[in-house]
């Protein structure tokens, strides 16, 4: 349940790093007084502790932003064993992604030269951040594609789960490249449900200037649209970058909330997605003194909010009973009512997908094959 920053049953390093992403950029009194305690908190971690905050930062999405402000942080203290740690790290973090976003750039020149639509979705959400795989969405027969990654790539097929083919994608593994290669092929959701969404998200994305590179990547609205499978009906857990990402493109005023709601409410997940905003909001606040300037029409469609969610196992987890559960009724229901047989009959194998997954982590201690 998040309450307030005290109170909140987090582990230490997500405390921290939540106050780094969300706090530490402030100019007011408060703030600058929190700066100086943030200080204080990262010259007193020895190495095992630091390195636990750096990988807890790569899991969540966030190392090169929070190294960044770490070493702005402490940037005086020359001599500290932190300052040598971080740039370290950052070091490393940052030839990674330069090295997966080259290949990134060099797999979607491949399909314009094929002259397949090709969208990057999720992966570049975090920018300068980068996440553990590389997502695409192409309407490309997958034929077309595996053709064009093992001729131009030397790609090879991984493994698929059960809902990588309920989803219809597709893990493509390349020589030199250790992040996967994950291609939706004219589908989107967990089960593959998300029809709408996938139709149309080639016509609304947008060009970006991104490490040197251009890519096409996903429409603001698109990109919340995903975010919101992968945490309210997919994953239930949150990363920081989720919040970080989201409570700054709010800041900025990039969302526009009515056509959110019209492009989500067609694909059944308006209630998700406010919820979704609301917990982004919930969150932030704590952290930073204030939520998201959310309309009404958001915060009155969503199901729950921050006080639901609650920290295991490294997340913020959203719960799935009776909360998550009912969302998924929700969108179910839309489907069915208008009709959609074939997206509410794939939908209906969630349930027990997600309870073959839950006895198999339990028996094994790996939902892996399954998910």
């Amino acid at each position: 349940m998040i309450q307030s920053a005290a109170e909140f049953p987090s582990h230490s390093s997500l405390t921290l790093l939540s106050r780094l992403m969300l706090r530490s950029t402030e100019r007011d009194s408060g703030a600058l007084l929190e700066q100086a305690e943030l200080k204080r908190d990262l010259l007193s971690l020895d190495q095992d502790a630091f390195s636990e905050l750096v990988a807890l930062a790569h899991s969540h999405h966030v190392d090169v932003r929070g190294l960044q402000i770490i070493l702005s942080l402490i940037c005086e203290e020359k001599n500290a064993p932190q300052m040598t740690w971080a740039e370290d790290a950052l070091s490393t973090e940052r030839a990674r992604i330069a090295n997966a976003v080259a290949f990134l750039h060099e797999i979607c020149g491949k399909f314009q030269e094929y002259r397949y639509d090709v969208t990057v979705i999720k992966s570049l959400d975090h920018w300068p951040d980068l996440g553990s795989d590389l997502d695409l969405y192409t309407n490309a027969d997958v034929d077309q594609v595996a053709n064009l990654m093992q001729a131009s790539f030397g790609a090879t097929f991984a493994p698929r789960s059960w809902g990588d083919r309920l989803a219809h994608k597709w893990n493509f593994l390349i020589p030199g490249l250790p992040e996967p290669v994950e291609v939706h092929a004219g589908r989107l959701g967990q089960t593959g449900e998300q029809l709408i969404i996938a139709s149309s998200l080639v016509s609304r994305a947008r060009r970006m200037h991104i490490g040197g590179y251009e890519f096409q990547v996903t429409s603001i609205s698109d990109r919340l649209m995903i975010s919101t499978l992968q945490r309210m009906y997919r994953h239930f857990n949150f990363r920081l970058c989720d919040i970080v990402d989201t409570a700054a493109l709010a800041d900025g005023g990039a969302i526009d909330y009515a056509q959110l709601c019209s492009l989500a409410s067609s694909a059944g997940i308006w209630e998700g997605m406010a919820t979704y905003l609301q917990i982004v909001s919930d969150y932030a606040k704590i952290y930073r003194g204030t939520g998201l300037d959310l309309p009404v029409f958001v915060t009155s469609a969503a199901r729950f909010g921050g006080k639901e969610v609650f920290y295991n196992r490294g997340y913020l987890r959203v719960p799935i009973m009776p909360q998550s559960a009912k969302l998924y009724g929700s969108q179910l229901a839309c489907v069915l009512g208008r009709g959609e047989l074939e997206t509410g009959a794939r939908l209906s194998l969630l349930p027990w997908l997600a309870t073959v997954a839950a006895a198999k982590q339990k028996l094994t201690g790996s939902d892996k094959g399954i998910w």
